[in-house]
């Protein structure tokens, strides 16, 4: 129940921050304008590379190192130190380059100075520490109750495109008093240090191995963009980074099984317990299974009506772009269950870094003759054969660690499920009215059917589920 629980306080989390943007941006565009939006979101992107070097891989290693002792008070205490301090080191070292890099720019100063408010944030965000030892509520209403009141402020303050310095310091600052916020939560978990007992330098290679597949993912993202920016104009890359907004609302309600397992598996394996270690990744890969399938079918299902209605008709083109992109959902749900919840927690973390790269190698050597023929079409392909890919090496690596017969259980179900559904609601989206109303009469129809044929094929998941309800 408790795994149940941090769940669905991560889901809700993860789709709570993507859609403050979608509340925020109409606003914020109307207010600030191109320029003013413009200067934001470029100073930030540069404040986000500092962020990341300062982070140095420490976010998911740390989480996973606290995982391994948290039931050792003195241990506890001993690691959450020594990686902080770690961090606050390397976070003092990426502000010094974030400095010298000041002293060289002489454009958007002022911003990038109330920009740079984010990295002191960060140096004191202990949210790995709490992912942890399991304890997600306490981070998730902090970051909600913070979200919020930045909320207010922003819609209070922000009333032209002379207030954007405003906006930039409420968003900072926002950052900053909810990681302050989570400090007083440590003296329930760890003691006292012994500063003479202190190995710091222990965690830079360890974090640095898990910082490599980090920045490969931001290049990733960043590669489809670029090429299509570049090579085609930037109206196709826009068109491109509109489906991939709403992919990653959607994965984040997957890939939040990610954040909520990981030290949890973490944890039975330091313990020595493999077979629970193994039960745990079969369950996991199950259960994102049996929940990416009807989300990857379904926006296949209602791309055409949901795109007109959110992105306007101006946008039509993103939707055999997002059809295409939907794939990757299911993909993405399989290598987060192999990679983030098994071989990261289980110290294989060679294999994942090994997948990540090799994903973004294969994206740079499809992305540039498939754009050029298909243009977006051909950065969504792309994308796809680069899931497929990191997923394969992944499974390819586990070959004598798991039963593939086990692992992929019901998978043939679910799949039989999921495309009877897509038949449905595509046959209704085609025939209804091109409105709100219909995409919601759709959803529900694609749950109800979906649902019924799970229990009908009599799939482990529903007897799992009518157990967890009994309890």
């Amino acid at each position: 129940m408790k795994v149940i629980k941090n769940y669905l306080y991560n889901a809700f989390y993860q789709v709570f921050i993507l859609l403050v943007p979608f509340v925020t941006i109409p606003y914020l565009s109307r207010i600030l304008g191109p320029v003013g939006v413009g200067i934001n979101s470029y100073t930030n992107s540069i404040i986000q590379l500092f962020i990341l070097l300062g982070g140095l891989g420490t976010n998911l290693y740390g989480s996973r190192q606290v995982a391994f002792v948290r039931d050792n008070r003195e241990k506890l205490t001993k690691v959450f130190y020594e990686i902080t301090i770690f961090r606050i080191i390397i976070f003092g070292i990426s502000f010094f380059c974030f400095g010298i890099f000041m002293l060289f720019n002489h454009e958007y100063r002022l911003f990038y100075w109330a920009q740079a408010i984010s990295i002191i944030a960060a140096m004191f965000d202990v949210a790995w520490f709490f992912m942890g030892i399991e304890n997600f509520a306490v981070t998730v209403l902090r970051n909600i109750i913070v979200k919020i009141i930045s909320l207010i402020l922003i819609f209070t303050f922000v009333k032209s495109s002379s207030n954007l310095l405003i906006y930039i310091l409420i968003i900072s600052f926002s950052l900053v008093i909810g990681n302050l916020t989570l400090l007083p939560s440590l003296k329930r978990y760890i003691g006292r240090p012994n500063w003479n007992d202190f190995t710091i330098w222990k965690h830079l290679m360890p974090s640095v191995l898990l910082f490599v597949p980090q920045v490969s993912t931001q290049i990733y993202v960043l590669i489809n963009k670029t090429l299509l920016g570049s090579m085609v104009n930037v109206q196709v890359s826009g068109y491109f980074d509109q489906s991939d907004k709403i992919i990653k609302m959607i994965l984040a309600i997957v890939t939040a099984t990610g954040t909520v397992m990981m030290p949890h598996v973490a944890n039975a394996f330091a313990k020595g317990d493999n077979g629970k270690t193994k039960k745990y990744l079969y369950e996991s890969f199950s259960f994102v299974s049996a929940l990416s399938i009807p989300m990857m079918f379904g926006l296949m299902a209602v791309s055409s009506k949901f795109v007109i209605l959110f992105f306007t008709k101006k946008f039509i083109d993103v939707i055999p772009i997002m059809m295409i992109e939907s794939i990757v959902i299911l993909l993405i749900a399989w290598n987060n269950a192999l990679g983030t919840q098994y071989l990261l927690p289980t110290n294989q973390t060679k294999y994942y870094t090994q997948s990540v790269i090799l994903g973004t190698v294969f994206n740079l050597v499809f992305d540039i003759p498939l754009i050029i023929l298909w243009n977006a079409k051909g950065a969504a392909i792309s994308t796809v054969i680069s899931e497929f890919i990191v997923t394969g090496y992944q499974l390819w690596t586990l070959k004598s660690q798991i039963n593939y017969k086990k692992l992929f259980k019901g998978s043939l179900k679910y799949f039989s499920a999921g495309f009877i559904m897509f038949l449905i609601i595509y046959s209704c989206d085609r025939n209804l009215n091109n409105s709100w109303m219909s995409i919601i009469l759709e959803i529900i129809v694609g749950i109800i059917v979906y649902m019924f044929l799970l229990v009908l094929f009599k799939t482990e998941i529903i007897d799992e589920a009518k157990k967890i309800l009994k309890h």
